[in-house]
């Protein structure tokens, strides 16, 4: 499904709500290249996986929620959170291992995790993130508080047994729970249609007997209709379904992977395809100024060369804070609470 080749839903989204979806994915961009500057001059330890070229997926899933519900993400997660609200300079602050980071420096590249901004954490194990997720909805469920979970996950995952566990308790007890799957063609270097016999990992939904799609992932339209209609069906009480939404990372699985095992057409076609210039293109046509467009990249520079320089400058934490959040305080259960 591609909404952004069509006009039909133009006249159902305001223009502050595309640029706020244009300005999300630029914000990501840039804050994901300013991240792979910092690494190449070795400013980060341990390694980072960045999302060029999944801004739409990220964006789209995030503005169909509401500021109440939950995410959970994966190893590649920086945009998920910028996505969801988490603030360019105390993300950039995390990757740096510095105290002003979201989780004090603890965390790093690939677990970011904030429970106000409804941020469960990124995960940097495979699939880790659909138990949570399904946990989360349960808990939503038991409370009868109305909130929707939604899980990041990769194509990888869907071959892991969090993945079929997950979603089928959730499909047995109808948890508000929407399972969001990038599927980017690769887990690392294998080619996900060398390891599945479907043609889609959403057709795996019909095993559970909930709703499964599969739409552009490069289409932050799409993403978004899809996802809406996930979370108003998990709202409902009306259980779990799959999106699929099929992007690719633009970018090695890693920063330095050399990605030789990807053919260079393959790369070449979906830079065409790039989904912030897609989206540029159609607000263009609808007419948005190209004034407006140029006043958010300039506006996205600014605010990712502070988040920059804020990283830069905060300290690390101190050695006595070593055991500290290994439990959660009184003050933070009575968050979870």
């Amino acid at each position: 499904m591609s909404i952004l080749t069509s006009n039909n839903l133009k006249d159902q989204y305001s223009t502050e709500m595309l640029l706020h979806m244009y300005e999300d994915m630029v914000r990501i961009r840039k804050f994901e290249m300013q991240a792979t500057v910092c690494f190449s001059a070795g400013e980060l330890a341990g390694n980072i996986h960045t999302c060029v070229g999944q801004e739409a997926t990220a964006v789209g899933s995030c503005q169909a929620l509401e500021k109440t519900d939950f995410i959970t993400s994966t190893h590649r997660g920086h945009g998920h959170c910028i996505g969801k609200g988490a603030k360019t300079d105390k993300v950039m602050a995390e990757l740096f291992g510095k105290v002003t980071g979201y989780c004090r420096g603890k965390g790093g590249s690939m677990h970011v995790a904030d429970l106000k901004l409804g941020i469960l954490g990124a995960n940097g194990i495979v699939g880790a993130g659909l138990p949570i997720a399904t946990g989360s909805a349960l808990t939503s469920k038991i409370r009868e508080s109305g909130e929707v979970t939604l899980a990041f996950f990769g194509d990888a995952g869907s071959n892991h047994g969090t993945f079929h566990e997950s979603i089928n308790m959730a499909a047995a007890w109808n948890l508000p729970v929407v399972y969001l799957c990038e599927n980017n063609l690769y887990g690392v270097s294998v080619d996900i249609h060398s390891v599945i016999n479907t043609e889609t990992i959403a057709e795996r939904a019909q095993a559970y007997g909930i709703p499964g799609v599969t739409v552009d992932g490069n289409d932050v339209l799409a993403v978004y209709e899809a996802v809406k209609t996930a979370v108003q069906h998990a709202r409902e009480g009306k259980g779990p379904s799959i999106v699929e939404c099929q992007t690719y990372r633009i970018r090695g699985h890693y920063e330095g992977d050399p990605s030789s095992y990807r053919p260079k057409e393959l790369t070449e076609g979906w830079k065409k395809k790039d989904p912030i210039e897609k989206f540029r293109d159609h607000l263009l046509k609808l007419g948005v100024s190209e004034d407006d467009l140029s006043a958010i990249d300039t506006a996205m520079d600014k605010e990712i060369k502070e988040a920059y320089e804020f990283a830069k400058s905060s300290p690390y934490p101190d050695v006595s804070e070593v055991t500290l959040d290994v439990y959660a305080s009184e003050n933070e259960r009575s968050v979870i609470r």
